[in-house]
């Protein structure tokens, strides 16, 4: 019969704080996942990537957060908006409007180039409201982007593109996304309220929606796989 006062072998009392120690980080693991904060640090989706641009609309891989509120909403439409890499980003393709002279009813120089700037940061504005706030509010649908951090390239890639078609509602359940779809469309159509008579072509609002849809697509993709890029080639943390 052993003896009860025999103390405890080396092994097994230094494997003990082991166990220990990884039931407390399964623990703290399983509370960050209900808190909605990633278990994983290397597929974390930062609120700005590089600095500059604004990811308020992402979820972390693995991570799933209460339904948004109204407000929640309206706060990302806002960010997403008049973020400080809004105004540069405008900047940018109003300059690369005016130099292809995409409108020659704007004119050209300062005066040109401030009636194209007007009008892309209002294309921007009401795009997001209507496509991150005020749709979503009517549908119940949530408009924020749920990376998947998991699988190869392609299946990453097609499951990010297929977002702006494909979006949950405040249950969970994944459905058409009307807000994306809908709401692109709406933002073209307000604005033949204030670009010139030949810009109002179904033709050129039709070159204008698959451009916006595209973009959404393009910033789904990167937003996907910027966590990788930062931790596998810029060696740093996303």
């Amino acid at each position: 019969m052993p003896d009860l006062d025999e103390p405890v072998p080396v092994a097994i009392a230094q494997a003990q704080p082991e166990a220990d120690s990884a039931l407390a980080d399964e623990a703290d693991q399983a509370g960050d996942a209900a808190d909605g904060k990633p278990a994983n640090s290397a597929k974390a989706q930062p609120k700005r990537i590089l600095g500059l641009m604004p990811n308020y609309r992402a979820v972390s891989a693995g991570t799933i957060p209460p339904p948004p509120t109204p407000k929640q909403a309206f706060k990302i439409a806002t960010q997403n908006s008049f973020d400080y890499s809004s105004f540069i980003f405008v900047g940018v393709t109003s300059a690369m409007s005016e130099w292809s002279n995409g409108h020659p009813q704007l004119g050209e120089g300062l005066k040109g180039y401030g009636r194209y700037y007007w009008r892309g940061f209002l294309d921007k504005t009401d795009g997001n409201y209507l496509v991150i706030f005020a749709l979503p509010t009517i549908f119940h649908q949530d408009e924020r982007y749920y990376a998947k951090g998991e699988g190869g390239f392609w299946k990453r890639a097609t499951y990010s593109a297929s977002r702006i078609l494909i979006t949950p509602n405040y249950h969970g359940h994944n459905g058409f996304n009307a807000s994306e779809i809908l709401g692109r469309g709406i933002a073209q159509g307000i604005s033949t309220s204030y670009y010139p008579s030949h810009d109002r072509t179904l033709g050129s609002l039709a070159v204008k929606y698959g451009y916006a849809l595209g973009r959404d697509a393009l910033t789904n993709m990167f937003r996907e796989f910027w966590p990788d890029i930062a931790t596998h080639v810029l060696h740093r943390h996303p």
